[in-house]
């Protein structure tokens, strides 16, 4: 199966949880300063990674809860970033389907053009680096919101965040084939 194919299946079944949340919850998240996103992403990574280090988890939660939990994150934190941030929720489970399916392309985008350059190197490595990767990506991305949002020569959050969503793509295909 091809790279689109796998991705298209990844967000099919974290666009599917991302709905469900959205008719128990509403769009409740609309209210989150994008700090309070990545601290809630952050928190999931550091997980992974005391898990991956110590080799055993006493919470039975699968892995890949966490890796679709952060990937489902990091796309509202792309929508704060284009909408701005809510008092109230202010658009419908709907409207933030939409806006969902509207990161996620960009996120497939952004992957099948690197995926091109690299030659799909990710399928070199381990799950552990991914873990690691993303939390270097929170890393910088703390950094940048400490800078009000300003960089001098680095990409910025939305950069960030797309490449944390690819990451997460690239896991929860890992934990696919293994079960294949």
């Amino acid at each position: 199966m091809n790279t689109a194919k796998q991705f298209d299946i990844v967000l099919s079944k974290c666009h599917g949880l991302f709905k469900k949340k959205g008719k128990d919850y509403g769009t409740a998240w609309r209210i989150l300063r994008l700090p309070s996103l990545t601290d809630q992403i952050f928190i999931k990574a550091q997980r992974l990674r005391s898990i991956e280090k110590k080799g055993e988890q006493l919470i039975s939660d699968p892995l890949e809860g966490e890796f679709i939990g952060i990937l489902n994150y990091s796309i509202m934190a792309l929508i704060q970033l284009e909408r701005g941030i809510a008092e109230q929720p202010d658009i419908d489970s709907n409207q933030a389907s939409s806006a969902y399916l509207e990161k996620a392309n960009e996120a497939k985008e952004l992957m099948l053009k690197k995926n091109h350059d690299y030659g799909e190197a990710w399928r070199d490595m381990r799950v552990s680096s991914f873990t690691d990767l993303i939390i270097q990506k929170l890393l910088r991305i703390k950094q940048i919101e400490d800078n009000q949002g300003k960089t001098e020569v680095s990409e910025g959050l939305d950069a960030n965040y797309l490449d944390i969503i690819n990451y997460s793509v690239f896991a929860l295909i890992k934990f696919m084939e293994k079960l294949a």
